[in-house]
């Protein structure tokens, strides 16, 4: 099958999911639109993955590419295309589908607790009860319509849901390796300011082994879910 991303800043790459990809015998292509590349065809995505980025959706004025990419992204659900949104791409396909975007109570940046929703009916995806991810994020959303939340955290409620049967939103990271945290604590370091759910640079880095196994195990677990949907 072939899989087309969405990257909306350079630090934010694909990390272990573009690992994952290769090792499956996927093909892959992307665009790069904070450097103007074009949106794909449609007709030749059989799964979009939706990155993350330190924009807000709502920053269309600054950011014009954002409007034609929440449109591409409509059409994309409009037509059952199976999608992965990653933090902001998650928020992206909420704003595709009119929900608002908003300032989260707190800002979450760090690696922190996730509660899976074990009790939700259907054949959504499940998470673990508890497991640790990387987080960084300062806004949330309303759910679509019909969407199945899937994980909250103390700080942020909506941390992961479910549309039909191939399309995921997560606000948090499972794609990062320790080269990507790298990048990210370098790249958006003025937003590691002290608060209540925001770590520090050393802390974000320290991460033991076995936390970025268990998140690389989690990430195998959705990508094998939505690629066995297409």
């Amino acid at each position: 099958m072939h899989v087309h991303y969405l990257q909306h800043v350079e630090f934010e790459g694909l990390g272990l999911i573009e690992q994952w990809l290769t090792a499956h015998g996927h093909t892959l292509s992307g665009s790069r639109l904070y450097a103007g590349d074009a949106l794909p065809e449609l007709e030749s995505v059989d799964l979009l993955i939706i990155m993350g980025g330190p924009m807000s959706v709502n920053d269309e004025q600054a950011l014009p590419w954002l409007r034609e990419e929440k449109a591409f992204i409509r059409r994309a659900l409009t037509a059952d295309k199976a999608m992965l949104g990653i933090c902001l791409g998650a928020q992206l396909i909420a704003a595709a589908l009119g929900q608002p975007v908003y300032a989260n109570a707190e800002r979450e940046i760090g690696w922190f607790r996730v509660t899976g929703n074990t009790h939700h009916n259907g054949a959504a995806f499940h998470f673990p009860g508890q497991f640790h991810a990387l987080h960084w994020h300062g806004e949330t959303f309303d759910l679509p319509p019909g969407a199945i939340l899937l994980a909250s955290s103390d700080a942020c409620e909506n941390q992961a849901f479910q549309l039909g049967r191939s399309v995921i939103g997560l606000q948090f990271h499972l794609e990062a390796d320790r080269a990507l945290l790298e990048r990210f604590v370098t790249a958006d370091a003025q937003a590691l300011s002290p608060e209540r759910w925001v770590q520090t640079a050393g802390q974000i880095l320290s991460v033991d082994d076995m936390t970025l196994t268990r998140s690389a195990a989690l990430l195998d677990h959705v990508l094998t879910y939505l690629t066995e949907a297409v």
